[in-house]
């Protein structure tokens, strides 16, 4: 499998397969296919085509009247097949243009969602576009535990390289979700600490995923209607900026410690991990500084708790590629999820958490374009200007305080305060929420959906408060954009007010 080089787009980088083919000069059938200069030239058109058909999605715009019909058959047809509406009615059109996407009535919408933080490129971009179509001649299409092409290596050893540059992690295991990562990182700790230790540690207003065990891990009475409970959770309060500016967040982190003790001592032995969400996601966006986590996690290694890092939302958003090196936490880390971003997700762990042959397996780990295309994510982000106090995440996110700060001082009334919020503006890099109407459920439902027919797509976090949130695709998105996004943000909310 070829990748483009960013400075060279219409050139491809050797992987590892074609190095060694290089050095013992045999080409194999495979190699020759992906040189071939009619296949080249077919995927530089099919690139071209595809940018001459994006730069017509060039503004927000409503739906186009004649396609109304055909539109609400769509949804209706959506609706029987998944057995209830869409919460949007939201059917691409498949092109879109950087942060700007068209839907198949013909509307333009600005995407702050992105997939809930998958599309940190955005729509339609050309890199992405060409490794995804390179992957498409490839003899299969879907990577499985006994049958596998190079790109899956390619993506797990690209990862590997970032990942290892602050932390100890080793090895690498990819598979097909967000969910199946964390499951796989389980049993990973599970195998580890057998037997005897079979609780979990985990935040209140946690998220892991969807799966039967992931479902009982996070701690969302939704997400857990129907389903038998047999995995052990303790759950600890995560950072409240609130009560640590009230009691001082020495006596804070004194108090969480002491609350990690008592479940030490009340199972001693039992824990075979501790699950930390560095950046909160669904649970709301919440942030905590480096020494909260440190002391929790200095407390786990002293009583041989493993520390699993969940970043299948925050990786690639925070101010550094993982959110462990934004907080220099890595030599903590015993394994690693990630997803998301980088469209194949992955279970990281070092040498001490490398588990025994058959516990880790799958007929699918993943797809070709997947691999292909999540290669070249990382390489951008690796190789474009993102990360540090001075990067693109820190100029856009404080751009985008910046306009929300604005429009807070213009419309007050929409942004009461509520005393479980410190900061009606919060987040931190490329995940951004905000909280207006006091975080009222309802109205904040009622904010996002009045915003999708102002043109801008925003989802919803938290558990009371709830807040508003932004995964916007940073890798394309321009400074100048924001304020085009926040006059569809600002009809929305005063559209939400009004009803």
């Amino acid at each position: 499998m070829t990748v483009p080089s960013q400075a060279v787009p219409h050139t491809s980088v050797p992987t590892a397969a074609q190095k060694i083919s290089n050095q013992s000069g045999a080409r194999t059938a495979g190699r020759q296919l992906r040189e071939s200069a009619a296949v080249r030239a077919a995927i530089d058109a099919i690139v071209a085509e595809a940018k001459s058909k994006s730069a017509l999605v060039a503004e927000a715009r409503g739906p186009v009247a004649e396609l109304a019909q055909s539109y609400e058959q769509l949804m209706a047809r959506a609706a029987a097949v998944r057995g209830r509406s869409l919460l949007y009615p939201y059917i691409s059109s498949g092109v879109g243009n950087g942060a700007l996407v068209e839907l198949m009535d013909g509307s333009v919408k600005w995407d702050m969602i992105c997939g809930i933080g998958v599309h940190f490129f955005g729509h339609s971009e050309p890199d992405l576009i060409r490794a995804a179509v390179e992957a498409g001649i490839e003899d299969t299409l879907k990577h499985g535990n006994l049958q596998t092409s190079n790109s899956a290596f390619e993506f797990a050893e690209t990862l590997l390289v970032e990942a290892q540059k602050n932390s100890r992690l080793k090895h690498c295991f990819v598979t097909t979700s967000g969910a199946m990562a964390n499951e796989n990182a389980i049993k990973v700790c599970y195998q580890k600490h057998a037997p005897g230790a079979t609780r979990v540690i985990a935040f209140q207003d946690c998220f892991m995923g969807r799966t039967v065990t992931m479902s009982q891990l996070g701690d969302s009475a939704a997400g857990r209607v129907g389903i038998p409970l047999s995995t052990q959770v303790d759950y600890m309060p995560f950072y409240n900026p609130v009560v640590a500016e009230r009691m001082g967040e020495t006596r804070f982190i004194d108090m969480s410690l002491d609350h990690l003790r008592q479940y030490i001592e009340r199972y001693p032995g039992q824990h075979a991990c501790f699950i930390f969400e560095l950046v909160q996601g669904e649970g709301g966006f919440n942030v905590a500084p480096r020494d909260f986590h440190k002391a929790l996690m200095e407390m786990c290694k002293a009583h041989n708790i493993a520390v699993w890092d969940d970043e299948i939302q925050s990786f690639g958003r925070t101010p550094r590629m993982f959110a462990y090196e934004h907080l220099n936490l890595g030599e903590y880390v015993d394994v690693l999820c990630v997803g998301k971003m980088t469209q194949a997700c992955a279970t990281l762990y070092t040498d001490a958490y490398n588990p025994k042959p058959g516990l880790l397996s799958g007929t699918f780990t993943g797809a070709t374009a997947d691999f292909a295309v999540g290669t070249r994510v990382i390489e951008k982000l690796r190789d474009g200007q993102y990360y540090g106090p001075d990067g693109l995440i820190e100029r856009h996110h404080a751009e985008y305080r910046r306009q929300m700060q604005a429009m807070i001082a213009r419309h007050p009334e929409w942004f009461p305060p509520n005393p479980n919020v410190k900061d009606l503006v919060s987040g931190c890099g490329g995940m951004m929420r905000f909280t207006p109407f006091g975080g009222d459920k309802d109205k904040v439902m009622k904010a996002c959906r009045a915003c999708f027919d102002e043109h801008v797509l925003l989802f919803y976090c938290g558990h009371g408060p709830y807040h508003v949130r932004m995964l916007p695709p940073l890798g394309v998105m321009k400074l100048e954009d924001w304020p085009r996004v926040f006059e569809s943000l600002e009809r929305g909310l005063a559209k939400a007010a009004a009803s």
